[in-house]
């Protein structure tokens, strides 16, 4: 007997009561044109709203709608993988809660894989957020891959089709710091990109602040790139050539203030030059120091092997554990 193939939808959900039941019931409609099995797994980012209290009772209408409620918040890249893990389906389609993602661009993306794509990634264009969010990720993504030897497509989310092979070899790997679409990118395989308008929240204000954004934006940058490290080393290099050229330039002061008396030419006279000077390589230095720190906190935080994420309970899963490797 053939095997009956399963799409499962990953969301991770964070102070989204409001979209929640729009947002499942388009799901539903679009499902219902589908000629597939579907399982839509929502995860429970400890939301302190009533996501939780909501998703529950859509768990008991639809046995299809699935809950992992983690212990603690753990962020948006961990409660995704999150769902990874706990997904069944021959293909995993990952998308955000708040709408913006429209469930009715999911056959789109279905319609690649059929077509023997193993990544399906969307290119959102026209983003509806403000204009210091628009630069913040065109600069990031921009930076990210001239930095990065691993090319992450430009304006692509996490928003996209992964075929169960990318998933297994994503559950199988060890990193706590994440980031889905950088690991995306890395396992190569047979990859194509859909453009797909992006919308805006649906209702709500968006929790993902700056500073996150900033998190996120390092963690991608250090994961999947040694640059800065190389920066630390181009930075040394320039500072010692400006002291040679320093002293090249103070060897000939004093040489021509020996035969010229009076001094007529002076090179860093005073005070404010010295203390310049000192300001001047001391910031390099933490500079330096700082990125090398950067590096080893995810050295550390990677050697204490703790559990990706704690699972306080689940809703329509066969069995389950309280903690993801």
């Amino acid at each position: 007997m053939q095997h009956e193939k399963i799409i499962t939808v990953v969301i991770p959900t964070y102070k989204s009561e409001a979209n929640l039941p729009e947002l499942i019931r388009r799901l539903t409609d679009v499902f219902l044109k589908l000629p597939y099995k579907h399982e839509i797994v929502f995860v429970n980012d400890n939301s302190p709203d009533n996501s939780g209290a909501v998703l529950k009772a859509a768990c008991l209408k639809d046995i299809n709608v699935k809950l992992i409620s983690l212990s603690r918040n753990f962020g948006q890249q961990i409660a995704t993988s999150a769902g990874l893990k706990y997904a069944s389906g021959d293909a995993v389609i990952i998308m955000d809660d708040d709408l913006q993602d429209p469930p009715e661009f999911i056959p789109k993306l279905v319609d690649n894989w059929e077509q023997g794509n193993e990544v399906v990634y969307v290119i959102r264009k026209n983003r509806k957020e403000g204009l210091l969010k628009k630069i913040a990720y065109k600069l990031f993504y921009r930076i990210l891959s001239r930095l990065s030897p691993i090319k992450i497509p430009e304006d692509s989310g996490d928003f996209g089709l992964l075929d169960r092979k990318i998933v297994s070899i994503l559950n199988n790997m060890p990193e706590r710091l994440r980031l889905i679409r950088g690991l995306r990118a890395w396992v190569g395989f047979k990859q194509v990109g859909v453009e797909c308008e992006r919308a805006s929240r649906f209702k709500g204000a968006p929790s993902y602040d700056i500073w996150k954004m900033v998190e996120l934006s390092m963690n991608g940058i250090l994961a999947f790139t040694d640059a800065p490290l190389r920066l630390s080393s181009i930075l040394g290099l320039v500072v010692s050539s400006m002291a040679f050229v320093g002293m090249v330039l103070t060897v000939i002061q004093r040489f021509l203030t020996y035969f010229l008396p009076g001094n007529p030419i002076a090179v860093w006279p005073g005070f404010s030059t010295i203390v310049l000077a000192i300001l001047f390589l001391g910031g390099v230095q933490l500079i330096v120091i700082g990125i090398i720190g950067e590096y080893v906190g995810r050295i550390y935080n990677e050697v204490k092997q703790r559990p990706l994420f704690l699972v306080r309970e689940m809703m329509n899963f066969e069995g389950g554990t309280s903690e993801g490797k």
